[in-house]
């Protein structure tokens, strides 16, 4: 530690933010780096726990405490803190592929973690992490660095989303010839298509990707297995086979009025914007929210990016119905630190909404019973009912109900359901033989196994674990990888 009083001299200050106002008037990242000073005194507050939840990546009661890759925090806020930027890089990029993408997307379960959070508030791991990383790339440490020796064995990667994409990187480091297949017309998976381009711009990306295949990893776009290729195939051609194609069914809400029109998932309706961003298509009409009195569904990181682009496309009004109740501002009696915080956030897609529309778009505690569609069949409102928590008298557990009577309507032109994932592609697992559990997952052979039933078959990510965090995604890659490395070799010396 280099600075033993610097979280007693300085309050935390994260990156600078535009104005909700300004920054809806486009798509691109809003916040903006500290000067040097400023952040190596951000730097100078670790205080180099004894004992560093930050990096401790656990789960704990249902939740992870610190870093799931396990990062270095410490050591590289200290040689931030020392303007040793070469040594902080070196000790980041120790454990984590992408701090690129990290730092710029994760929801820092480091900092709800920091021991910081009992005085002035978390160490800016994100920010600190993210100016490491930018210097690296401006500083000539991210050239291209292929391994001398390859080892002869052919690797396919199946996926490349964040998962895909760390497994990619680390067999490549080892010297096995990689192959990449992506079924989308870009690489990144839900970095690409799922994540707008305002909280992740799409050159980062294509920087990785450059950086990737000069290392000497192939990359395969519009590539669809069971398509343009069997599985088979890939069986025959490749040493090992690693199916990272995440958990894309989404959840959906059986109710009545479902199959109205101008109601549809997520993921599709944010796609379509990236691309018409990227490529600079018109977007289809029931894409557009521009005009529309929009509702969005689901209380996650895709609701609250809904709720962002919407902003930027014009949308009239925006109402989100959520099934948790009001979290608290503070933290409660039964959820002290250093478990994750159960408080109220406030996502940039609900800042902007307050700015736009002068007032918060939620609506808590609540789910749809009944959408309204006109005679043409087009969604014209639903019809909201209020939930409350009790405890089944029979179990004595926890239950949600419906309250009696507390039902509303919301006049609504577009709904946008965000309410999660169920799991993987079940039709994708068995063209190669392998099953989906009763969660929606294409399990391995035991729970800490990534090979599956099928001879050279590995799984890893969301579709292995189910719908998760990108750090938890690369985490599961690197695991994978170490897996995998075993299988061909024998023995693995990847970390």
């Amino acid at each position: 530690m280099g600075k033993p009083t610097g979280f007693l001299e300085y309050k935390r200050k994260n990156n600078r933010e535009e104005r909700p106002e300004e920054r809806i008037q486009h798509y691109n990242e809003f916040h903006q780096p500290l000067p040097e000073r400023e952040r190596r005194e951000q730097a100078s507050r670790c205080t180099d726990c004894g004992v560093p939840f930050c990096q401790a990546g656990m789960d704990f009661d249902g939740g992870t405490v610190g870093c799931p890759l396990n990062n270095l925090i410490p050591e590289w806020n200290d040689f931030l803190y020392r303007g040793n930027y070469q040594q902080a890089f070196h000790r980041l990029m120790k454990t984590s592929n992408f701090p690129e993408f990290t730092s710029r997307v994760c929801p820092g379960l480091c900092e709800e973690a920091c021991t910081g959070n009992l005085y002035k508030g978390a160490v800016t791991v994100r920010d600190n992490e993210l100016a490491i990383i930018e210097w690296g790339y401006a500083n000539g440490k991210m050239d291209p660095h292929p391994p001398t020796v390859r080892t002869g064995k052919k690797v396919v990667v199946v996926g490349s989303g964040p998962a895909g994409l760390a497994v990619a990187d680390q067999l490549n480091r080892r010297g096995h010839s990689v192959t990449v297949l992506e079924k989308e017309d870009r690489i990144g998976g839900l970095l690409m298509y799922g994540i707008p381009n305002m909280k992740l711009e799409k050159w980062v990306i294509d920087r990785r990707r450059v950086r990737m295949e000069a290392d000497g990893v192939e990359f395969l776009t519009g590539v669809c297995v069971g398509k343009d290729v069997t599985p088979k195939q890939l069986e025959e051609q490749y040493d090992a086979v690693i199916l990272a194609c995440g958990a894309p069914v989404p959840r959906d809400l059986p109710v009545p009025g479902r199959e109205g029109k101008g109601i549809g998932f997520a993921v599709p309706y944010l796609t379509a914007s990236t691309k018409s961003l990227l490529d600079g298509i018109k977007l289809d009409p029931f894409m557009n929210a521009k005009g529309k009195r929009v509702l969005v569904i689901g209380g996650g990181d895709t609701a609250n990016d809904c709720i962002g682009t919407a902003v930027r496309q014009g949308a009239k009004k925006i109402t989100q119905f959520l099934r948790r109740e009001e979290e608290p501002l503070t933290r409660a009696a039964d959820n002290p630190w250093p478990e994750p915080p159960v408080v109220r956030k406030d996502g940039y897609g609900q800042q902007e909404c307050v700015a736009v529309y002068g007032k918060d778009p939620r609506s808590y505690a609540t789910r749809v019973k009944e959408f309204v569609l006109d005679e043409g069949g087009k969604v014209k409102a639903a019809i909201g009912i209020k939930l409350e928590r009790v405890i089944d008298e029979a179990t004595g557990k926890k239950i949600t109900r419906d309250i009696e009577g507390s039902e509303f309507e919301v006049k609504c032109d577009m709904v946008l359901i965000a309410a999660g994932f169920t799991g993987a592609d079940s039709a994708l697992a068995e063209s190669f033989g392998l099953h989906t559990d009763k969660k929606g997952n294409v399990p391995g052979t035991c729970p800490a196994s990534h090979k599956t039933a099928v001879p050279h078959v590995f799984v890893a990510g969301d579709m292995r674990r189910g719908a998760s965090l990108v750090v938890w995604a690369i985490r599961e890659g690197r695991e994978t990888a170490r897996e995998v490395d075993t299988y061909l070799m024998g023995y693995s010396n990847l970390a």
